[in-house]
């Protein structure tokens, strides 16, 4: 098969089915009808996928010869609680809910990739499978669908994904051999002291007085205990205390979010955070306790997979089209789970048009996406599956 042109001859019906997943936005856990939409289109194509991973997630498999390897892809399929701006013929028609994080378009490429795979099943030496994944946004749909089996029968030996970039234009990619995403902790503390009147604070013990100390040790937390060649940031993102302006508050919450690079400074930073809190807490005759609430791991790059993604982007696109991320980024995707358990790589492709100003950034209420990305995403996405399933 010609992928490129075949990948041409589909791209009008591609725009098309991004767009009508533009319009129907679904929130993260209610991606019903997004669900059932792409096995509608399984179904018209006559791709055999299993429903009801997850609970809302589908896996598609397209079998080839017996005796080859099994490669996969991943497309997340949930929207955010964003109140879309642009002014678009399928702009969203749910007020609040918008498809600004690009996955309407991961959707649409990855069902490009099954139609292709699908027609050139008899000459494949191996399977494919593209898992439709919902609510990477917040409880980490990928780690439930592993659980439940996704990864297995037949086994994945590789397994690819990819999310668009609006601060590259479309027809570039970027990637980037090792560590390339942050893993997450959400913290809370609970500070516990003695309130009283504010005219005699002898009797108190001032929680609010201990939270202030409390966020300045966290502040310097980073800078005297990270080698400055790692990378790791502390976020206070909520803090409530106090009930009147004449009472010394005897209690005070706060909660944020702690980001690492790998797994031995993730370990270190908790146990260095709970002794900062427990401790400033009682030097200040307070009580604290602090609870962690893991969220996704680190995503780490597989080299082999680079060096193929790497070869293969080269090839398609050009080498002046294939860029290199300098440092990892510490926002985070659930990918990370499907790198733990095989061998996989993930990489941004890009989808903005500076000339024509569409670069707002992912999450925002103005995001836009040139369309032209979508014939990258699938040419590439099969190329690079293509030649896993040769390893």
């Amino acid at each position: 098969m010609n992928i490129k042109k075949r990948v041409d001859e589909l791209f009008e019906s591609l725009v098309k089915i991004r767009r009508d997943f533009h319009m129907y936005p679904e929130l993260s856990e209610k991606e019903y009808k997004t669900s059932d939409k792409i096995c509608a289109y399984l179904d018209e194509w006559g791709i055999e996928y299993e429903k009801g991973i997850a609970q809302i997630g589908v896996v598609a498999i397209i079998r080839g010869k017996e005796g080859g390897k099994t490669v996969g892809a991943r497309a997340d399929i949930d929207a955010l609680p964003i109140k879309e701006q642009n002014d678009l013929a399928f702009k969203s028609v749910y007020n609040g809910v918008m498809h600004a994080c690009g996955h309407d378009v991961h959707i649409t490429i990855h069902l490009g990739v099954a139609k292709l795979f699908k027609e050139m099943e008899n000459e494949l030496l191996g399977n494919v499978k593209i898992f439709f994944q919902p609510a990477e946004e917040t409880i980490g749909g990928a780690n439930r669908m592993i659980q439940q089996g996704c990864l297995k029968n037949p086994n994945v030996d590789y397994v690819t994904s990819l999310h668009v970039m609006p601060s590259i234009d479309a027809g570039y990619v970027e990637m980037k051999y090792g560590k390339l995403n942050a893993a997450t902790n959400e913290f809370y503390i609970k500070i516990i002291g003695q309130s009283s009147h504010a005219a005699y604070p002898e009797q108190s013990i001032d929680t609010i007085v201990t939270a202030g100390y409390i966020i300045t040790a966290l502040q310097s937390f980073i800078s005297r205990n990270i080698s400055p060649l790692n990378s790791a940031v502390v976020t206070l993102g909520q803090i409530h205390g106090g009930t009147k302006n004449n009472v010394i508050s005897g209690e005070v919450v706060m909660s944020g979010t702690l980001r690492t690079l790998d797994q031995d400074t993730r370990k270190y930073a908790k146990e260095k955070i709970k002794n900062i809190v427990e401790n400033t807490a009682k030097a200040h005759g307070a009580k604290a306790e602090i609870k962690f609430e893991e969220g996704y791991p680190a995503l780490i790059n597989n080299d082999e997979v680079v060096d193929v993604l790497k070869e293969t982007s080269e090839r398609l696109l050009g080498t002046d089209k294939v860029l290199f991320k300098e440092f990892p980024s510490m926002g985070a995707d659930d990918f990370s789970f499907f790198c733990q358990k095989t061998k996989g790589a993930y990489y941004n492709l890009g989808c903005g048009n500076h000339a024509k100003g569409w670069n707002a950034p992912i999450h925002s209420e103005y995001f836009m996406v040139d369309e032209e990305c979508i014939k990258t995403g699938v040419a590439l996405q099969v190329e690079v599956l293509l030649q896993l399933l040769k390893k």
